[in-house]
């Protein structure tokens, strides 16, 4: 009952002004699907103000760091995140504003670009492997 409270009131947020453009950002294991909005600048993950979601400053930073350094204000952003962790969520929010932007205004690709917003981090976990510890670490050997 009061999961569909949340979702219903997630929406409700959501549907406030015209969508403008929206894109997805991917790291590692998280997944951030961004539609920007005509708003004032606020940015809404799952239902949530981003300073709420967020814990670090870094994290704060990082999700709001294509707004800042673009100086826009007249843009809002509804973001809904599944998937890896806190860090890595902030990475996928960054690289999914810059998409959506980037889409919206094709002018801005070239700060985005400089500014290393667009780029894919690419590095994710490596797997286990069967015989070993680890990805990479084995078991100790034993002579006798």
């Amino acid at each position: 009952m009061e999961d569909t409270k949340k979702a219903k009131k997630t929406k409700d947020k959501m549907k406030k002004g015209q969508v403008v453009s929206n894109a997805v950002g991917r790291r590692k294991r998280a997944v951030a699907r961004v539609w920007l909005r005509k708003g004032k600048g606020s940015i809404i993950v799952n239902g949530k103000d981003y300073k709420e979601y967020f814990d670090t400053d870094y994290n704060r930073n990082e999700a709001s760091l294509a707004f800042a350094m673009m100086k826009i204000t007249n843009y809002s952003a509804d973001i809904n995140i599944y998937g890896g962790g806190v860090n890595s969520q902030a990475e996928a929010v960054k690289l999914g504003i810059a998409r959506a932007l980037v889409k919206h205004t094709p002018e801005m690709r070239s700060d985005l670009r400089k500014w290393r917003f667009l780029t894919v981090d690419s590095r994710v976990k490596e797997r286990k492997k069967y015989g070993q510890k680890g990805a990479r670490r084995k078991f100790q050997f034993v002579k006798r």
